[in-house]
């Protein structure tokens, strides 16, 4: 007889909230994955187009970790028009010495918005400035909130931008902000190209297929993180900032981004070669390689999403819920 334990959303709110720690570890996943023999497929996908829906599958397992997770996540764009959250899903936590099942994390892709933004939060930590304080973010839905969240564990902010197309969801997303960040200025702007120039670092988190973010309007010292390219149609910067003089680009996985991320996009339209060569997010956290060459450089994190994130927040999950006999057991 062994067990198996079942985590709800609920459970999992109350273990494992946006904090230093959640930062923490998915900083040491990144570093793994550039220092240790780390296995990590690639992603499998599945796209339902008709109802603008998409599954992606994402595992990873880590040498020396007890457990890894296989994670299942499903976006479907226009269930908000159903009243429905856009996004769901759950995690898979096995034994890394028997392979047995050891929890089911009913998440409802809360877990996967906590690693992304604390994988945001983690790439301005290494890339952006010292002292950046102003954000730009398109977008205004949970993951837009979750990045401006995170990125203040990491920065001293004191102004926020919200960029959106609709003004009423920018509104109170901005809101949203101002209340759980006090003392932080947080105000809607309409014109994205406003709203970027004298920003520190710009956010992108939107599932847009076509750029929202112009090359010209970014200037010396700017940081971007772009995480909404997790599919090969997705796109939400131009390519052009390829060609921007002192231009640092950085991936999550090379070998993933050149397939469905903001790269994927640059390789298309001929600006980049196929083989060429990129730091990752790991390499520069490890000293393996530069992010930041100076304080007029503009650097680009383009962040797919990686299987490692997952396994590193899952494990997370897993050793808080044990330490406070937390979820529901079951015998099997």
């Amino acid at each position: 007889m062994r067990k198996i334990a079942i985590l709800t959303e609920a459970d999992l709110k109350r273990l494992v909230p946006l904090d230093a720690t959640a930062v923490t570890v998915v900083e040491d996943a990144f570093r793994a994955l550039a220092t240790e023999a780390v296995a990590m497929p690639p992603i499998l996908r599945l796209d339902i187009p008709e109802h603008r829906g998409e599954v992606d599958v994402k595992t990873a397992y880590v040498p020396g970790l007890d457990h890894f997770a296989i994670k299942i996540s499903p976006g479907f764009f226009d269930n908000p028009k159903l009243g429905l959250p856009s996004t769901n899903g759950m995690m898979v936590v096995l034994s890394s010495r028997t392979g047995l099942v050891e929890a089911l994390l009913l998440d409802n892709g809360y877990l996967t918005d906590v690693r992304t933004a604390a994988a945001g939060a983690v790439a301005a930590k290494h890339l952006s400035r010292e002292g950046s304080a102003i954000v730009t973010v398109f977008g205004a839905g949970m993951q837009a909130r979750l990045q401006v969240r995170a990125l203040s564990l990491v920065r001293d902010l004191s102004e926020v931008r919200v960029v959106a197309r609709d003004h009423a969801k920018a509104q109170a997303a901005a809101d949203d902000l101002a209340a759980s960040l006090p003392g932080l200025a947080v105000h809607v702007v309409a014109d994205p190209a406003a709203a970027v120039c004298g920003a520190d670092i710009v956010i992108t988190t939107t599932p847009a297929d076509k750029p929202l973010l112009q090359a010209a309007w970014l200037t010396p010292g700017q940081h971007v993180t772009a995480m909404g390219s997790d599919a090969e149609h997705k796109n939400e910067v131009e390519s052009a900032v390829f060609h921007l003089p002192d231009f640092t680009y950085v991936a999550d996985r090379l070998s993933q981004t050149r397939l469905l991320g903001e790269l994927h996009h640059a390789i298309a339209a001929g600006l980049v070669s196929s083989g060429q060569t990129f730091p990752e997010l790991g390499e520069v956290i490890a000293g393996k390689a530069v992010g930041r060459s100076s304080d007029t450089a503009i650097t680009l994190a383009d962040l797919t999403g990686t299987g490692i994130q997952d396994t590193a927040i899952a494990s997370l999950a897993l050793s808080r819920a044990k330490a406070a006999m937390a979820g529901t057991t079951f015998d099997v």
